[in-house]
């Protein structure tokens, strides 16, 4: 295996990952590097775990130590936690050169942002949303001279349908035709396919060999449950884990915010130390949930996929799906949480009979069979009643307070600051409403008169086959 000094890497940067204990590169590392240093685009598709962030991180800090200004690098991502995370790396790798960067995500100070952003980091790390606000309402700064364009999970931000479009766009105006991008994601899309293929620079392509799509590292298990008892299942297999492995960290996933703020409130009722992440709540109290259950202030976290991308918590034992995701790239994000860089780790999907389906896609995508684990179904339903009486306790607590009232509210926010008017957006939206049932009702006509004309087509072949029968004999 290679080291980073037949990489290409300065005494200075490979000084640097020894003293954070990297000692040797990873395969992605390993063929990532020499072509960026190369001047090539490149796509590294690897594993979630497998030391992606470094892969552009290192090559980068070498270049701006060759020509030091700002702003010289822009890594876009999705989600908040994940930048911060990125500006993490670049700032500890690139200590010795005094790497100056800013963070420009949504939830903080704009006005902060606007002067971090004059003053000229050398490295701008921003969700794309906050950072075409900025580009369309101030000029005080300037991305034409930059070198680096990078897209950190770029499957999720190119991915069709999602918001990021017409920022992407925004920022893509306003940054130089002649710079290096570099494309990183665990998960290739038919989007990132088809940037390879329309290429114009002829970019450097590596995608982890491996048939599995997880790591070996990974034990992934399933426990089939009917729908009302899941709530239970969860709990049990909590107080199991707390009971044989109180060091060990959990993170349960959830589908929605409102599920998320549901299953905190439940599990602190039975005395969990839990804590939640989701995107209702105001970002400063994001982060300070996020470096409590680092920290290990608190074992359990409750999170929707705003924390299934990217974000590196080394000791993450187990990652529970209290839903079965719907596509099988979400669940190799999800169960990328834990069993990174080397360490084992366990996954446990909550399956209802309404999922099997979506078990097979993601056996078929990861080309691996999730094992089933084993449960005490009678310690299960002792604790049945009492779950389901807590849960709905909770919802009542939820709705007295003004949770769907406070996305309502957020919702029309993100709209203002789109440019939109929420009563007109609302309008249409009904609108929209009012046609499609429209043509539903019109289809369910067209397809009641097909249905009765071949009713009476059919009566009337049978008359007619009695008829001839009937003459026949």
């Amino acid at each position: 295996m290679a080291d980073f000094t037949s990489l290409g890497l300065s005494d200075w940067l490979i000084l640097q990952c020894k003293q954070m204990g990297i000692s040797k590169p990873t395969p992605v590392q390993e063929n990532c590097i020499p072509a960026i240093l190369e001047g090539r685009d490149c796509m590294g598709c690897a594993k979630t775990g497998s030391g992606k962030t470094a892969a552009f991180v290192l090559p980068v800090l070498q270049k701006l130590s060759e020509d030091p200004y700002g702003i010289f690098c822009l890594v876009l991502t999705p989600t908040r936690e994940l930048a911060y995370q990125i500006a993490e790396q670049f700032r500890a790798l690139g200590k010795p050169l005094g790497v100056r960067d800013t963070i420009i995500v949504g939830g903080m100070d704009m006005v902060k942002q606007g002067l971090d952003l004059s003053k000229k980091p050398h490295i701008v790390v921003a969700t794309p949303g906050r950072l075409a606000d900025h580009i369309r309402s101030c000029n005080t700064f300037s991305m034409s001279k930059m070198k680096f364009l990078i897209m950190d999970e770029a499957d999720r931000l190119l991915e069709q349908g999602t918001d990021f479009g017409k920022d992407l766009e925004t920022i893509l105006s306003v940054v130089p035709s002649k710079r290096q991008t570099l494309l990183f994601s665990a998960t290739l899309t038919d989007t990132l396919q088809e940037l390879k293929s329309i290429a114009m620079n002829k970019p450097f392509f590596w995608e982890s060999k491996s048939e599995v799509r997880t790591v070996v590292e990974l034990d992934q298990r399933y426990i089939l449950t009917p729908e009302k008892v899941k709530d239970a299942y969860l709990v049990h297999l909590i107080q199991k884990f707390q009971d044989e492995h109180d060091d060990w960290s959990l993170i349960i996933f959830t589908n929605t915010c409102k599920n998320c703020q549901i299953l905190t409130m439940m599990l602190r009722e039975f005395k969990f130390p839990t804590i939640s992440l989701h995107s209702m709540m105001k970002q400063k109290q994001r982060f300070a949930n996020l470096a409590k259950f680092k920290s290990n202030v608190f074992k359990i976290l409750i999170a929707t996929d705003v924390a299934s991308r990217g974000l590196d918590i080394p000791r993450v034992q187990v990652v529970i799906n209290h839903n079965t995701p719907g596509l099988p790239k979400t669940y190799i994000h999800r169960v990328g949480r834990t069993a990174r860089a080397g360490r084992s780790g366990m996954s446990i999907t909550l399956v209802t009979q309404y999922d099997i389906h979506l078990v097979n896609a993601i056996e078929e995508q990861i080309q691996t069979k999730l094992k089933a684990h084993p449960v005490e179904e009678k310690e299960v339903l002792k604790i049945l009643t009492q779950v389901n009486v807590t849960r709905r306790k909770c919802e009542i607590k939820l709705e007295s307070s003004d949770f769907d009232e406070k996305k309502e509210i957020n919702k029309r926010k993100q709209m203002i600051l789109e440019g939109k008017d929420p009563d007109v957006e609302q309008k249409r939206k009904a609108e929209l409403m009012k046609i499609k049932t429209q043509n539903k009702k019109f289809k369910d006509k067209i397809q009641q008169t097909i249905q009765q004309k071949q009713e009476k087509s059919g009566q009337k072949k049978a008359q007619s086959s009695a008829k001839t029968k009937k003459e026949a004999s």
